[in-house]
């Protein structure tokens, strides 16, 4: 017996040494596998160690996420500068390559028809085979999310490369496509900003809640103050149209990166060497002493409302054309598997449209948006100009409206009726561009102006000035929004006219809003069936007023406080949400709380190791509930209520009795089923 407890002991240790050899031999393979071995090791210690304290350093003046802003602005400007450069470049290497054609009228036409051509083939093409949704402006997009909704695949790295890319393309074709770039780089910047929030969260210690969403916040408006360096403006536009509920804590942000953004992109202007000193994007030479007579603000009116009047010609045949290239089998198809062809044979038509040996000439195509801009706001009047025009040593400004020896209001009005079917048809285009600037340089101002001083023969009044409250009244009214006011005045430094223009922006919105007629946004976003209420109820007046009861889902996944693993199991196992509502009994339904996934899987895991079976209330944390909705509560309450609270789930119940859950899918499934009529 002694023999044998000796031979099982000397085994047992033999065993243990084995063991132990073997995890040694286990340890020694994982750290060999773990800390492999890389070049440089001490220099890359140190860098990481100065890394650290500079953290320290700058957590110790503010929080990190207030640098991530200022990053922000200084990132979105930068791309927004860089986007120009090359732009200006190619629009440089296309007017070079006509000009060298002067004596052969074909080969100009050629040139001036296939460069755009190629331009937008390349860009459509390029846009749908990396990334398909990356094509249009990308606001109603950003507008959706900024809501509450998750739409992932439109903040990716992929997404933000390749709508950079196809911008480059849409820009360089020039004023023959007329579109811009506002639309398409706000999205950028939120791409960016998403991009920023995510490094901001991996570096922090302690993360706040919807510090993400804030970042998107702060990176709307920071979108607009790279492209125009105007902060003001910026932000004001990320209240108006992107933020259905703007919080005020948002406002400081807000302000940093875009004053960031737009102070970094006027100084890579001047380094650049295109301004001597820092100053604004369009140069006006309006007069100082008497900016405008008392009585012209009747005139400022007039033009407001005429503004307003157009604007809903414009939406109207915008929504018009929209349907129709959603219904008509022909033009969807195209749009769906052969985008590159469709927008090779678009641009070609109104390439040919804008030839400058043909139509182009009665409204000045030779000119860049920046060019038309400017003539639009020179301040004299090119009715008293037009017989000094021949003796004039440099080509002014305003040449190109007269070039045809046609009388001003011709190629003005001209410019109007072509452009308005023009820019309609160039939005359908499946490439990335932006709709603001277009409808921004819209000569309705100038010619309101100019015909006021030519027919009652006003030398004192300024067309400049009617320029700029045109320009932002229009762009206002088909925007609905009053921050085109303020931008005008910022992008000129004309802040004598801030009142005119603002009178202007107000009555063209009255005009265009009336009749609960939807934005152009809006209408982008009806198109494509995004789940956006304020949007979605400008057509659908009686949504928002519907009860949530008779919407509301079958019954949804719910736990008794006295459930045991298996229900537990069966809860996990057929449901996907964060938090699972718990009942008294499935009797009564009587709702004490929520209960988090996280801590169910950890009660099922617990339940294994144990041989007593324990109940739910008796191991997880029933949490209660903050906002509980009733069936009566309308969609609109609850849609603004998951909004504003940035909740994922709401309870809804019944004198204290579950009914359902109310989530962002379910909301999208509720908005897509009542608005199959739209």
């Amino acid at each position: 017996m002694k023999s044998v407890e000796c031979e099982s002991e000397t085994d047992i240790e033999s065993n243990k040494q084995e063991g132990g050899n073997q995890s040694n031999t286990s340890q020694t393979k994982s750290l060999l596998l773990s800390d492999e071995w890389k070049p440089y090791l001490r220099p890359r210690t140190i860098v990481k160690e100065w890394l650290l304290k500079l953290r320290c350093c700058f957590g110790a003046v503010c929080g990190l996420e207030w640098y991530g802003f200022a990053a922000l602005g200084i990132l979105t400007a930068f791309l927004s500068f860089l986007m120009d450069f090359s732009v200006l470049k190619l629009l440089k290497a296309h007017q070079w390559l006509y000009m060298k054609l002067d004596n052969n009228s074909l080969l100009q036409f050629l040139c001036w028809t296939l460069y755009p051509v190629c331009l937008c083939v390349v860009g459509s093409t390029f846009s749908h085979n990396i990334c398909p949704y990356s094509t249009g402006s990308g606001i109603p997009e950003v507008r959706t999310i900024l809501v509450g909704f998750e739409m992932p695949h439109y903040l990716s790295v992929t997404h933000l490369f390749t709508k950079y890319v196809g911008l480059i393309c849409t820009l360089a074709a020039g004023s023959t496509i007329f579109l811009g770039k506002v639309g398409p780089f706000v999205h950028l910047s939120t791409m960016v900003g998403a991009y920023l929030s995510n490094l901001c969260s991996l570096i922090q210690t302690k993360h706040r809640d919807n510090a993400s969403r804030e970042m998107l916040v702060v990176a709307a408006g920071v979108g607009v103050a790279s492209c125009f360096g105007a902060p003001i403006s910026g932000v004001l536009f990320s209240v108006e149209v992107m933020s259905s509920h703007f919080a005020l804590r948002q406002y400081v942000p807000c302000f940093l990166s875009a004053a960031c953004g737009g102070l970094t992109f006027r100084l890579f202007s001047m380094w650049s060497g295109d301004e001597e000193t820092l100053q604004v994007l369009f140069k006006t030479n309006f007069p100082t002493a008497i900016p405008f007579y008392p009585l012209e603000i009747l005139l400022f009116a007039f033009l407001g409302l005429l503004c307003g009047a157009v604007s809903c010609c414009y939406l109207y045949l915008h929504r018009t054309v929209q349907q129709f290239t959603k219904t008509n089998s022909v033009l969807k198809k195209m749009l769906t598997t052969e985008k590159g062809l469709y927008a090779g044979m678009v641009a070609f038509l109104l390439a040919c449209v804008t030839f400058p040996h043909f139509a182009g000439q009665y409204m000045a195509s030779k000119y860049t948006m920046k060019q038309l801009l400017t003539s639009l706001m020179d301040s004299r009047q090119w009715g008293s100009q037009t017989h000094n025009a021949s003796v004039q040593l440099e080509p002014e400004p305003w040449f190109e409206w007269i070039s045809t020896g046609n009388p001003f209001y011709f190629s003005l009005t001209f410019f109007l009726l072509m452009k308005m079917w023009m820019l309609v048809l160039a939005c359908t285009l499946p490439v990335p561009a932006g709709y603001f600037m277009p409808v921004f340089v819209y000569a309705l101002g100038r010619l309101v102006g100019d015909g006021a001083a030519h027919m009652f023969s006003l030398t004192s009044i300024n067309p400049g000035g009617y320029a700029l409250a045109g320009a932002a009244a229009y762009s206002g009214a088909v925007t609905h929004t009053l921050s085109p006011a303020l931008l005008a005045v910022e992008v000129t430094g004309q802040y004598s006219h801030a009142v005119p223009a603002l009178v202007a922006t107000l009555l063209a919105n009255g005009v265009a809003r009336s009749r609960h007629r939807p934005s152009f946004y809006d209408a982008l976003s009806i198109g494509k069936r995004l789940p956006h209420l304020p949007s979605l109820k400008k057509v659908f007046p009686q949504l928002p007023s519907t009860p949530v009861g008779q919407v509301l889902g079958g019954k949804s996944v719910q736990l008794q406080k006295a459930a045991g693993p298996a229900e537990v199991q069966d809860a996990v196992d057929s449901s996907t949400e964060t938090q699972i509502p718990v009942v008294d009994s499935h009797e009564s339904q009587i709702l004490l709380g929520f209960v988090l996934r996280s801590e169910l899987l950890m009660f099922l895991r617990h339940s294994k190791n144990e041989t007593i079976e324990k109940h739910l209330d008796e191991v997880c944390c029933i949490h209660p509930i903050s906002v509980l909705l009733s069936p009566h509560n309308t969609i609109q309450e609850a849609y603004s209520i998951l909004s504003l609270v940035g909740a994922q789930t709401l309870f809804v119940a019944d004198g204290g009795r579950l009914v359902g859950l109310l989530t962002w899918p379910e909301m999208k499934r509720i908005l897509e089923d009542l608005t199959k009529e739209i």
